[in-house]
C-alpha cells in the first residue's frame, strides 16, 4: 500500500491562480523533488499559469521540464565551465564569477550565439555571487566583449525575517545601487525570499526596475490545507513487555501493539536535515529530542488517534513500525492514518489532485 500525498485540487489551483494574480512578475521554481509533487507535473500547472519564466534548481533537471513548459527556463545553480556549453536559447544561466562571464562571452562571440545570463551578486548569504566591485568589473567586461545578453542581477536572500517585514529592504537597496554603478543595462532583478512588504516597497522606490520574485514553497505549498498526506496500516500486533520485535531485536517497553505502516526512509520518512535552533525554546527542544533517542524511543510523522507516535524501531525502507500503548485504539489492517512530512523531502508513491 502507497504512501499518498492527497490534494484539494480546487483549493489548490485557487491558491496558486491568487498568488500568481497578486505577483504577475512570478518566477515559480521547481527544483528537488518538486516540493512532493514531481518536477514534471509543477512544469505543466506552470505552463497552466502562464508565466513567462520557470526556474529549476540544476541542469540535471532540465530534461523534466523544458518537454513539458514552452516559456524561458531559468537554472538557479551558476554555471561553470563543466558545463555544457549553452546551446538551448531558453535557457538563462546564473553567473557568479568572472572567470565564468568570460567563457560564455567568448562563446557567444565564437558561436553567434549570445547566450541568456542573470549575474548574481553576492549577498549576506554568501553562497554564490559577484561583489559589488566584481559587479561592476563584470558589466565592463559585458560592455567591451558582448557576447551574451544580461538579462538581469539575481538576489539569494537568507530566510530573515523582521515584525515589519522588512528584514532585506537595506541590503537590497544597497545591491540595487550596486546595478546602478556596474552600468548596466539591464533593470530587472531576480529576488528570492522577500516578503510581500518589500517587494510592494521596493517597486514604489524603484519604479524603473522589475523586480521578479522567485517564489517555491509559499506557491506550492502555501496552502497546506489543501494537502494530505495519508500512510496505510499494514499489520498489527499485540506485544507484552519483553517480548521482542524488529530487526535488531528490541524488547517492548511494556504491553501495547506494534503498528507496520506505509513510508519509510526510501520515501525520506525518519531523515532529518540539519537546522539552524535559533531560540531557547526550540534548542530545549532539540536537547529533549535528543534524550529520547538516547533511550531508543523517537517520535514518529505518524498520527494515530489524535497523537504523533514513536518509532519502534528505526524506520524500514519502504515501511515503519510504530509503538501503540496498551489503551490506544488500533485502526483495521488497510486503513489510513495521517503523516506529517517534509514535502521537500519525501517522495511519494501516490499524488491524486481531486
Amino acid at each position: 500500500m502507497p504512501l499518498i500525498l492527497r490534494v484539494d485540487g480546487d483549493r489548490w489551483r485557487t491558491h496558486l491562480r491568487d498568488l500568481h494574480d497578486h505577483h504577475h512578475t512570478l518566477v515559480p521554481v521547481v527544483k528537488g523533488n518538486g516540493y512532493g509533487f514531481g518536477l514534471a507535473r509543477l512544469a505543466r500547472k506552470a505552463q497552466w499559469l502562464g508565466v513567462d519564466t520557470l526556474a529549476v534548481g540544476t541542469y540535471e533537471e532540465l530534461p523534466e521540464v523544458e518537454q513539458r513548459y514552452g516559456g524561458s527556463l531559468l537554472v538557479l545553480t551558476p554555471w561553470r565551465p563543466f558545463n555544457p556549453m549553452p546551446g538551448d536559447p531558453r535557457v538563462i544561466h546564473t553567473v557568479g564569477r568572472l572567470e565564468d562571464l568570460t567563457a560564455l562571452a567568448e562563446h557567444g562571440r565564437t558561436s553567434g550565439t549570445r547566450p541568456r545570463v542573470a549575474l548574481e551578486r553576492m549577498t549576506s548569504m554568501r553562497r554564490h555571487g559577484f561583489t559589488a566591485a566584481q559587479l561592476r568589473e563584470a558589466g565592463a567586461l559585458v560592455a567591451r566583449l558582448g557576447g551574451v545578453q544580461v538579462e538581469g542581477v539575481a538576489l539569494h536572500l537568507p530566510l530573515a525575517q523582521s515584525a515589519q517585514g522588512t528584514a532585506h529592504l537595506s541590503e537590497v537597496e544597497r545591491h540595487v545601487n550596486d546595478v546602478v554603478a556596474a552600468g548596466l543595462k539591464t533593470r530587472r532583478i531576480w529576488v528570492s525570499h522577500l516578503s510581500e512588504v518589500e517587494l510592494e516597497l521596493l517597486g514604489q522606490r524603484y519604479p524603473d526596475f522589475s523586480f521578479r520574485p522567485r517564489i517555491g514553497t509559499s506557491l506550492w505549498l502555501g496552502d497546506r490545507g489543501a494537502l494530505s498526506v495519508r500512510a496505510t496500516v499494514l499489520d498489527a500486533h499485540e506485544v507484552r513487555r519483553g517480548d521482542t520485535y524488529g530487526y535488531r531485536g528490541r524488547s517492548a517497553p511494556r504491553h501495547g501493539t506494534i503498528l507496520v505502516v506505509s513510508g519509510g526512509t526510501a520515501h525520506g520518512i525518519g531523515l532529518e536535515a540539519p537546522t539552524g535552533e535559533a531560540t531557547l525554546r526550540s534548542r530545549a527542544a532539540s536537547v529533549a529530542r535528543g534524550g529520547l533517542d538516547a533511550a531508543g524511543l523517537v517520535r514518529s510523522p505518524f498520527i494515530v488517534a489524535g497523537k504523533q507516535r514513536l518509532f519502534a524501531e528505526p524506520p524500514h525502507m519502504q515501511a515503519s513500525m510504530l509503538f501503540l500503548p496498551s489503551g490506544v485504539a488500533v485502526p483495521e489492517v488497510g486503513e489510513e492514518v495521517a503523516c506529517r512530512v517534509r514535502f521537500t523531502a519525501t517522495d511519494f508513491d501516490q499524488v491524486e489532485i481531486s
